[in-house]
C-alpha cells in the first residue's frame, strides 16, 4: 500500500472556482490535481494499490479529500477533469466523517494532524515518511511501501514539521535538485516499482 498526503495551504475548501481559471481561482488546487495524476495515472490504468489524503487548508473549517485507487473511476489524464472531480467533492456537506463522491472520492472535514492520528491507527506497520531536501536520499535511506508526506509550493510549516517529529516520520529527498511535489510521487512510484520487481512481488 502507497499512500500520498499532500498539504495544500491555500488550496479552496469551496467548489466555487472556475474550471477555466483553475490556478487563479481555487487556491493553486491545480498542484494537487497534478499530485493525484501522478500518483495513479498509467499509461493503460490506474495504479490500484495506492491511496491519495489532500489536506485542503484556503478555508475556514480544513477539508480532507480521500482518492482510493481500488475504487476509483472517471480519473482522466487531463487536470481539468481533475479538478472536475475535486469540485464534486468539495460541494458536498462535510461533517466528521468521510462522506463518498464520486467511485473512489470521498470528503470531510479535518486537518493534517487528525489524518496522520487515523493513518497510523489503521496502518501502524506502515512506516511514516516526509520529503524534504535536507533529508536521506531516498536509495541510501532504503525506502518501502508507506505513508509520504508532501508540502505544496509553499512548503510545510514550522508546526506542521513539529507534528511530523512527533509522529516519528524519516525525513527523505528524492535528490540533490529542488522538485515538484508531483514529480517527487512520479520518483517515488518508479523506485517502489523497480523494488518490487527486484523482490519479485510484481512483474516486470
Amino acid at each position: 500500500m502507497r499512500i500520498f498526503v499532500v498539504v495544500g495551504h491555500l488550496a479552496t475548501t469551496s467548489p466555487d472556482f472556475s474550471l477555466e481559471d483553475i490556478p487563479g481561482t481555487s487556491g493553486r488546487l491545480d498542484i494537487l490535481c497534478r499530485c493525484i495524476n501522478s500518483a495513479f495515472v498509467l499509461s493503460h490504468g490506474i495504479r490500484r494499490d495506492v491511496q491519495v489524503y489532500l489536506v485542503l487548508c484556503g478555508g475556514p473549517a480544513q477539508k480532507i479529500i480521500c482518492l482510493q485507487g481500488d475504487r476509483l473511476r472517471h480519473l482522466n489524464p487531463d487536470e481539468r477533469t481533475t479538478a472536475a472531480l475535486l469540485k464534486k467533492a468539495l460541494a458536498l456537506e462535510a461533517d466528521r466523517k468521510f462522506v463518498r463522491s464520486t467511485p473512489g472520492i470521498f470528503v470531510r472535514q479535518g486537518d493534517l494532524a487528525g489524518l496522520l492520528a487515523a493513518l497510523r491507527e489503521e496502518h501502524p506497520k506502515l512506516p511514516l515518511y516526509y520529503l524534504k531536501e535536507e533529508g536521506a536520499d531516498q536509495r541510501q535511506a532504503g525506502i518501502e511501501e508507506g505513508i509520504y508526506v508532501l508540502g505544496d509550493h509553499q512548503g510545510m510549516t514550522e508546526e506542521e514539521e513539529a507534528l511530523l517529529e512527533g509522529c516519528k516520520s524519516q525525513l527523505i529527498s528524492i535528490g540533490p535538485l529542488s522538485l515538484h511535489a508531483d514529480h517527487c510521487i512520479i520518483l517515488i512510484n518508479n523506485e517502489l516499482d523497480r523494488m518490487s520487481v527486484e523482490t519479485g512481488k510484481q512483474e516486470p
